[in-house]
Order: structure tokens, then sequence, then C-alpha cells
């Protein structure tokens, strides 16, 4: 019996259902039940693992398990500095459900081991796998249910709206954006973290049908195994510039303020373990640079450098400031970082109408058969994979070559199978 329909038979863990709404009822001729909402884990929370003792049980009772592993990691993303996870959740068939706090057990390497090459299941598995990866914990395989869901054709793919639409269960979802690092965690919040992964297998089981019943099963296997071989991503080159508003900043030295009070902001955020956000804000960043303040004074009546802010956080910012003030030309930021691909589209008209045809040609081509396959586009090739076949294509522009040239790209067999007739007929049309 599935851990859906066991909860389904356990009458504690849920309320009598209501009448369906309106919206529910456009779905369908037929008045779509109102969601069961799922109140408490059936087999209630489980304590919080932080010692090594603790780990050691867990690392035994899991190993025993069977099956496909539920995986989950709550960050503390907007308060703590970095993206380093805070609780890990797990569920197994003959394991239960297990939270590990990575602050007591910053090394689950042994966990990792004693799965094996077990499937995890995990909901956004991109966004998550970093986080593990930074405490020992890699899957050689995995099961991606929001990835699934897109590709299955699912219009929400968050997890609350998969489990809903898919189990008919109803997620509690007051606790996603809470400071994860706070000790101790909350009773409602484990609570919440722990339905995270009660039902994850269960819609990972109807998800797998539903995509073997539209014949997309390989395609997301092939999804999945990328995600489980990529590399860890590279860091950013020069992040400063992504600093919100930084579209309004034109000038090189007004950019070196922003880049001067970025990596001041980022360090005094690394030391502190603090969200950057907490220690100063995008805005306020951006209207030091376009102000260009000659002295403490000045600053501290832009926005964002208040009255609240004491006499040495001034000054420590204008020093920041003047550091930019005081550069040589040649040391200056350049505005906008190197192009490493083709030109921005809204410029290939004037630059190449050949290749604005090309490629006006092949974004309607993607976007009718994306409709047609019931998925995303951007999951049935990347656009920036096609704006750099359009803008040079290869010799020939034969379907070997553009097959030849998407697998450069990283696109999957089932990708290029499906786009590589289409892209080049596209890769012929005419200015």
């Amino acid at each position: 019996m599935t851990d859906a329909q066991e909860t389904a038979e356990d009458r504690t863990l849920r309320t009598p259902r209501s009448t369906a709404s309106p919206a529910d009822a456009t779905e369908g001729p037929e008045l779509k039940p109102a969601p069961v909402p799922l109140l408490e884990p059936r087999e209630g929370i489980p304590p919080v693992v932080a010692t090594a003792d603790g780990l050691a049980e867990v690392v035994a009772v899991f190993a025993a398990g069977t099956g496909s592993v539920a995986v989950d990691a709550e960050r503390a993303s907007g308060y703590r500095y970095g993206q380093r996870a805070y609780l890990v959740q797990l569920r197994r068939a003959g394991a239960g459900s297990a939270l590990i706090d990575p602050v007591g057990c910053p090394d689950l390497s042994t966990l990792n081991a004693a799965l094996g090459d077990a499937e995890w299941v995990l909901h956004a598995a991109t966004q998550d796998l970093p986080c593990l990866r930074e405490i020992g914990m890699t899957p050689q395989r995995l099961f991606d249910t929001e990835l699934a869901g897109r590709l299955a054709g699912f219009a929400r793919v968050g997890l609350g709206a998969m489990v809903e639409s898919v189990l008919g269960y109803a997620l509690e979802k007051g606790h996603s954006a809470v400071d994860w690092s706070t000790r101790p965690l909350p009773e409602p919040w484990l609570r919440y973290a722990t339905l995270d992964v009660e039902l994850l297998i269960d819609l990972r089981n109807a998800l797998e049908e539903d995509l073997e019943r539209q014949g997309k099963l390989e395609w997301a296997r092939q999804e999945f195994s990328a995600i489980a071989a990529a590399p860890p991503a590279p860091p950013r080159k020069d992040p400063w510039r992504r600093t919100s508003g930084m579209h309004k900043v034109r000038r090189r030295r007004q950019m070196a303020v922003v880049r001067e009070m970025w990596s001041v902001r980022d360090r005094i955020a690394q030391r502190r373990d603090i969200s950057p956000g907490k220690v100063l804000g995008d805005a306020a960043i951006v209207e030091a640079a376009l102000a260009m303040p000659s002295a403490a004074q000045a600053l501290a009546m832009l926005p964002g450098f208040g009255h609240r802010m004491g006499r040495r956080q001034l000054e420590q910012w204008q020093t920041a400031v003047d550091r930019a003030r005081a550069l040589p030309e040649e040391e200056l930021p350049q505005p906008g970082q190197p192009l490493t691909g083709p030109p921005p589209p809204r410029a290939w008209a004037d630059k190449d109408p050949a290749a604005a045809a090309r490629l006006s040609a092949a974004r309607a081509a993607v976007t009718q058969l994306a409709e047609d396959l019931n998925l995303p586009q951007e999951n049935l090739i990347t656009p920036d994979t096609v704006r750099r076949l359009c803008w040079e294509p290869p010799a020939g522009a034969t379907e070997e070559a553009v097959s030849s040239f998407l697998a450069d790209h990283g696109a999957r067999p089932w990708q290029i199978e499906q786009t590589v007739p289409l892209l080049t007929r596209a890769l012929k049309a005419e200015a």
C-alpha cells in the first residue's frame, strides 16, 4: 500500500471534503472534489537528528529501506549568507521519514554511501542539489517531480499544486520562506518539512505513469540523467553586475562605485553570516552610484542611508565610494560583460537580416511543436541554443550538421530527434 493510500485510510490526517470551488468546476464537465488537507505526517513528526549517534541510526535504517528515496532540503535564503542547507528531509519505504540538522551533522557522506545507487526523488532538483553537495550528498540517479510535471504538460508545477492536482491532497504552504537557521526549529515548521516528503514518492509514481502514457518517459529519463551528471556550476563572473537596478547605472565610474560597495557588503555579510540585503539594499548601492557623494554627510541624505545608520557605517560606505572615485581610467569596469554569443535578437534585423529571418522561422516552428507536444518551449530546446544556431548555422545546414550542433550545445537525444527537422527547415528561411 502506498503512502497516499494509507494516508487516505487514516481519518485523523484529513478534514471533511468541502464543495469544489468554481475554478475547479471549469476544469472539466464534472465537479472536482476539494483537495484533502494533510494535517499531520502519518507517523508523526520525527525527531531532528543533530548528533553523530543519531545520524548513525538514520544511516542504518535508510540503508535497510527499499526503493526510491524522497529528499528535500530547506535553506535560509534572505536571512543567511549563501545557500547552505539548514534541514534535510528524507523518506523511504521501510525507513519512514527522517529530519537531519546539517548544522549538527555537517557531513552526510555516510548516508550518501548507504543509499548507494538508489533513485532520489526531488522537486526542482537543481535548487537543492548544490546545498546537498556541500554536505556530502550527491545522487547517482534521480527523478525530478517538477521537471516531470513540465514535460507532462502541467500548467502549475509547484509541489503543492502538483500534489493537489495529481494526488488530491493539500499541503500547507505557510513556512516555505521562513528562517530555517532558527534553532530550535518550531514544531509547525517541522511538520511542514516532514509533509514535504510524505507523498513525494507517490507523486513520482503517478507522474511516471502519466509520462509513459504520453510517450515521454524516455525524454524525462534523459533529462534526469543530465541533471545527475551535471558538474557544479562555476562561480559567476562579476557577480556585482547582477545588482538589482543596475540598468540605471551607465557611466563606468558609477559602475566602479557599485563594484566597490558590493564587494564591501559581501565581505561583511559573509563575516556576519547574514543575507547581503540585510547589510545594505541593492537600491541603496545604486542610489550611491548615481549620486557619487563626496562626503558621508551627502551619502546620509540618500535613500537607504537614513538616520538609523551610524557614523562608522556611513564612513565605511563613503570610503568605498571614494575608492571608486580615485581609480585610474584603465581600472574602471567596462560597460557590460563581453558577449560570448550572438547579439540581442532585437539587433539582428539591422546586423544580419538573413539571421533574423532564420530566428523568426525557428521560433515559430519551436512554438508550434511545443504546443503540439504540450510542454514548455524551453524544455523542448533552450532559446539560447536556437539563437546560436540561427546566428551562425553549421556549414551546409544539413540535418546531420544541425544534429551535431545541438549535441555540442548540450541538447539531449530526444530534443535533437524532435527539433532537427524543423530547425533545419528554418535555417533555409530568407530575409
